[in-house]
């Protein structure tokens, strides 16, 4: 009878612990990027996106820095872009990125700048910028050397991602890949066939992207390359839902098994 009961209870055990542990795991998902390409044979060329050049627009901040044989004559100049950057998106993420500084674009789109005064940016390239910016300083120095950048090319990617943020690009050229880089990657809960992107446009309005990361053929989309302001969102799959659920599951399991347990020692103990 001794035996019998031993039998009993370690079955009792085995099977408690087919419950936790079922209730514990979540189904696995295929996490793999651009999965229409083989892992190995013919390799696949895919055609890239064109990349056009961003436009400058309102209230857009430039770094803009003219320099000279003279390091101390454009000082002036220099020194007069306006502190920015990650900081003011309160975000830890944000928070940890260089503070950089710019000429804010404003309602006129111009931007002022001491010595040359103010000039016209707006709807401008950086390219186009720096030498409409040379062909202003050439007047004041001597073959001045120009340099445009954006300082505050934002773009915020928030859902299932490792650091979701407001992040301050460090180039203008940024593609979604590199922001989803910066953001420490989608987390296992994140669903890589339906994310979300909207873009501003200039016409006040918003465009909506669906994007695809098991697909290759992104690489050669309009949504490709990141513009100012773009908003990138990851949505969550459904074993998120099932992943926050699964601690009380566990407990309940736990609860029952051993209830379960504890019965039929009892009533074994009753017996004998």
């Amino acid at each position: 009878m001794r035996k019998n009961y031993l039998i009993n209870a370690c079955f009792i055990l085995f099977i408690s612990f087919i419950c936790i542990s079922v209730s514990s795991c979540s189904t696995t998902k295929n996490t793999k990027y651009f999965q229409d390409i083989p892992d190995s044979g013919v390799l696949k060329t895919i055609p890239i996106a064109a990349y056009i050049e961003p436009k400058i627009q309102v209230d857009d901040i430039m770094t803009i820095i003219v320099t000279t044989v003279d390091p101390t004559a454009t000082q002036i100049i220099n020194l007069g872009n306006i502190p920015t950057g990650g900081q003011s998106s309160g975000s830890p993420a944000a928070a940890s990125q260089p503070v950089v500084s710019g000429y804010l674009v404003n309602k006129d789109g111009n931007v002022e700048l001491p010595v040359l005064g103010e000039i016209k940016l707006l709807g401008l390239t950086t390219e186009g910028a720096r030498q409409l910016i040379k062909e202003r300083a050439s007047k004041f120095y001597n073959d001045p050397s120009v340099v445009v950048r954006y300082a505050n090319f934002k773009v915020t990617v928030t859902g299932e991602v490792a650091r979701p943020s407001i992040y301050i690009m460090p180039s203008e050229k940024v593609t979604i890949l590199d922001a989803l880089s910066i953001a420490g990657d989608l987390t296992i809960y994140g669903k890589r066939d339906n994310i979300l992107l909207l873009r501003e446009n200039q016409a006040g309005t918003k465009t909506v992207y669906r994007i695809n990361l098991n697909k290759s053929g992104i690489i050669n989309e309009p949504y490709y390359y990141l513009n100012q302001n773009d908003y990138i969102y990851v949505e969550p799959s459904k074993g998120k839902a099932a992943a926050n659920d699964v601690a009380q599951t566990r407990n309940i399991a736990i609860f029952t098994s051993l209830l379960t347990l504890i019965i039929v020692i009892a009533s074994r103990v009753n017996i004998h």
